[in-house]
């Protein structure tokens, strides 16, 4: 099938006796006419609307749509590494019940859980292969950011030493999905524009950022999406100077 077939169909069974007034429109628009005007990989698509969803707190509609990634080319590790990934954008709060869903989700598949694990530091190393990390992506002058205060340690170890360390996704899928968790939580405008300036210099242009947002328009609704393609913008404008 596909993920405009699957997603159609999920949504029709679980709406269309309750509210066969509006499913149709529903479903032509965001999986007909979005996905016709949105050009991009199916698995991206379907990997930025799982963040997303966690973003938004949309636990409702990831239950309609992790099974259609499952079904479409989404492997349960790269699930599983958009889920963990959340917890340092969105907190633990916010991401347990995810957990919950997706671990009941997998199980149904006769998924086997625990997965292998993506963990590549120890307790040991994580601060000095966050530190690395870090630096990769964000430049030289985070060096010895670390010691600017607990907390600016903590994202060093914890963030970037304990998840962006983590294979299962590239350093271009997971800036992506920390850009979508921001996009979709909204009133974080910093962090977003420094994370799509991030996306802008590892290959995820402008347009594709601006792609990944109209995508998930249905999922978010327009004020959030408009005001995440404004930091697209200003982010591009800033690093052409």
């Amino acid at each position: 099938m596909s993920i405009k077939d699957d997603a159609q169909r999920a949504h029709k069974n679980l709406l269309g006796e309750t509210d066969s007034d509006i499913i149709d429109r529903i479903n032509h628009f965001a999986f007909d006419e979005v996905q016709k005007d949105v050009d991009l990989p199916d698995r991206t698509k379907i990997l930025s609307t799982l963040a997303y969803l966690l973003g938004c707190q949309g636990v409702e509609e990831y239950k309609i749509m992790l099974p259609v990634a499952l079904g479409n080319g989404v492997n349960p590790v790269e699930v599983k590494e958009v889920l963990y990934q959340a917890i340092d954008y969105l907190g633990l709060g916010r991401v347990m019940p995810f957990f919950k869903v997706t671990n009941e989700i997998m199980t149904a598949r006769g998924i086997k859980l625990p997965l292998e694990s993506q963990t590549k530091t120890t307790m040991e190393n994580r601060l000095e292969e966050g530190e690395q990390t870090q630096i990769r992506l964000f430049g030289p002058q985070m060096k010895d950011f670390a010691k600017r205060g607990i907390i600016n340690k903590w994202l060093v170890d914890n963030c970037f030493g304990d998840y962006y360390t983590r294979s299962g996704l590239d350093d271009r899928d997971r800036e992506m999905i920390t850009f979508c968790y921001l996009a979709a939580q909204g009133s974080v405008e910093p962090q977003l524009l420094a994370h799509a300036k991030v996306n802008i210099g590892l290959g995820n242009d402008k347009e594709f950022l601006t792609k990944v947002v109209l995508q998930n328009e249905p999922f978010i609704g327009y004020p959030r999406s408009l005001n995440a393609i404004s930091i697209v913008n200003q982010a591009a404008k800033e690093l052409e100077k």
